[in-house]
C-alpha cells in the first residue's frame, strides 16, 4: 500500500470533486436539456442537407449508368422495369428542359358530366403520348379545382393520376407566368402559329363542347388578356370530297397535343398533320404548301431551334384543343 499525507489525500479528493463535475457538464451537454444557439443550428441543418444531397446525387448518378446501359442494350430486351425507369428519367428531365405547355382547365363550369367524362378521358391519353415521347412536355393542368367534377373524375377513370409526373394547381397559367410569355391556341385565331418559340409558354383549352358555343377559348384568352394563335390547318390542308361531303377542323386536346409533340421533334407542320390529323374529318395535306407558311425548318428560328433539338434543347410549344368532331371550340 502507498502511504500518502493528509494534505495530499485531501488534494486528491478536490482533483476527484473536478472530475465529477467535469463529467456531469458533459453529460448535460449530451444529453439535450441544454438548448442549442441558432448558429449552432443553422449549421447543422445545413450539413443536414449537404448529406441528403450527395446521397441524391449518388442515387441519380447510379440510375443514369443504369439507363445509359439499358439504352446502349436492344430495346426488345429490356424489362418492364428498367422502360419505366427510362420513361420516369425522361419525365423528370422534361421538367426543367421541357416544352412548358398548359392545359387551362377553368372552363369546365360550362361542360355537362358526360363532357367531364371525355375530357378526363383526353387528359389521360394526352399524358399518354407524353410519356412515349423521346422528348416530353414539361405538362401543367392549371385551374383543376381538388372539389371540381374534372378532378374527381380523372381519379375516378386513370389509374395512377395522382401519380402523373406533370403539375396539378388551381392557379392559372398567369399565376405561374408572365402574360407576354403565354400563347393562347384558339381555332379563332387570326394568327397561325408558325414555329416555337422557346422563350414562350403555350397552353391549351380543355374544353369538350357538344352544345357548340361559339369562340369560348378565344373568350379565355381575351379575359387573360393574352396573345393568341391557332394551328395552321388552313395554311397547310385543303378539303377533301367524300361522300358525307363532311369537312371538320375540330379536335380534342390529345389530338391537338399529338400534332405539337411531333411538331416539336421534327420541325415540321406537313408531317405533324399528315401524320396525327385525323382522317375522317375531310382535310389532306396541300400539295403546296410550300407557298404558304414555311415549315419550321425552312425559317430562320426553325433551323435555330433543329439545331437545339440536335443538341438535346426542348423547345416551347402550345395549342389548345377542346372536344372531339363536335366540339367547335377545339384547337384548330
Amino acid at each position: 500500500m502507498c502511504e500518502t499525507e493528509p494534505g495530499g489525500v485531501s488534494e486528491l479528493m478536490d482533483l476527484l470533486h473536478i472530475d465529477l463535475e467535469a463529467d456531469g457538464v458533459e453529460e448535460k451537454a449530451g444529453g439535450g436539456h441544454a438548448p442549442c444557439s441558432k448558429n449552432v443550428l443553422r449549421k447543422q441543418r445545413h450539413w443536414e442537407r449537404q448529406l441528403a444531397a450527395k446521397r441524391i446525387r449518388r442515387r441519380e448518378e447510379k440510375q443514369r449508368r443504369r439507363l445509359n446501359r439499358a439504352q446502349e442494350a436492344d430495346p426488345a430486351a429490356l424489362t418492364k422495369r428498367v422502360m419505366k425507369a427510362i420513361t420516369r428519367e425522361r419525365l423528370n428531365e422534361a421538367r426543367s428542359t421541357g416544352v412548358r405547355l398548359c392545359v387551362d382547365l377553368s372552363m369546365t363550369d360550362c361542360m355537362s358530366d358526360k363532357e367531364i367524362s371525355r375530357l378526363a378521358g383526353q387528359l389521360r391519353r394526352l399524358y399518354g403520348s407524353n410519356k412515349k415521347a423521346t422528348r416530353p412536355f414539361h405538362l401543367f393542368l392549371t385551374d383543376l379545382r381538388e372539389d371540381g367534377r374534372l378532378y374527381r373524375e380523372c381519379v375516378r377513370m386513370n389509374d395512377g393520376f395522382l401519380g402523373y409526373t406533370m403539375e396539378i394547381t388551381e392557379q392559372s397559367c398567369l399565376d405561374l407566368f408572365p402574360s407576354e410569355t403565354i400563347v393562347y391556341l384558339t381555332p379563332d385565331a387570326q394568327e397561325a402559329l408558325e414555329t416555337v418559340d422557346p422563350d414562350k409558354v403555350y397552353v391549351l383549352g380543355g374544353l369538350v363542347d357538344e352544345s357548340i358555343q361559339k369562340k369560348l377559348s378565344l373568350s379565355r384568352a381575351t379575359e387573360l388578356s393574352v396573345h393568341t394563335a391557332r394551328l395552321p390547318i388552313d395554311e397547310y390542308m385543303v378539303k377533301k370530297n367524300n361522300a358525307k361531303n363532311f369537312h371538320s377542323k375540330i379536335l380534342a386536346v390529345n389530338q391537338v397535343f399529338d400534332i405539337l409533340l411531333m411538331f416539336s421533334e421534327t420541325g415540321s407542320w406537313t408531317q405533324a398533320l399528315q401524320t396525327w390529323f385525323p382522317a375522317g374529318k375531310g382535310y389532306v395535306i396541300s400539295p403546296g404548301t410550300s407557298t404558304h407558311l414555311p415549315d419550321a425548318t425552312q425559317t430562320q428560328k426553325g433551323k435555330q431551334r433543329m439545331n437545339e433539338l440536335a443538341s438535346g434543347f426542348i423547345p416551347e410549344v402550345h395549342t389548345e384543343g377542346q372536344s372531339a368532331a363536335k366540339n367547335p371550340d377545339a384547337a384548330c
